[in-house]
């Protein structure tokens, strides 16, 4: 019997239904305007454990991704998970970049950011 591949990237679809700025930790103080956005990310070993960390409100700040989804009104609205690795996702999801290297400080693959602002409107917080 052949097992369906494992998932090992997730994208968390966000609402940022207010402009913000936040200080996100190297990269300095961002500006994020009202929308939607996607996250695009990895995990080699606990993937479960990634997305509930994500999902939760308190949280030591980390990786880029925690000062967002920490901010005050930020909400994530969903999660996918996907058997594409990271950066072909991220580069397969249409979207403009909002901040250049949001995500992807760690990215081997020459990707601009991992967070995209797509189209949708964010609904109220």
């Amino acid at each position: 019997m052949r097992m369906a591949p494992a998932s090992i990237s997730y994208q968390l679809l966000i609402d940022v239904p207010r402009a913000i700025r936040l200080e996100v930790g190297r990269l300095g103080w961002i500006d994020l305007p009202a929308g939607r956005y996607l996250y695009t990310g990895s995990a080699r070993r606990a993937l479960d454990a990634r997305i509930a960390r994500h999902l939760r409100e308190q949280k030591p700040r980390r990786w880029h991704i925690d000062w967002l989804t920490t901010a005050p009104g930020v909400r994530v609205r969903e999660h996918l998970r996907s058997t594409t690795p990271e950066c072909e996702l991220n580069r397969a999801t249409p979207g403009t970049i909002p901040v250049a290297g949001f995500g992807a400080s760690d990215c081997r693959a020459g990707c601009r950011a991992h967070l995209k602002r797509v189209p949708g409107r964010a609904a109220p917080a």
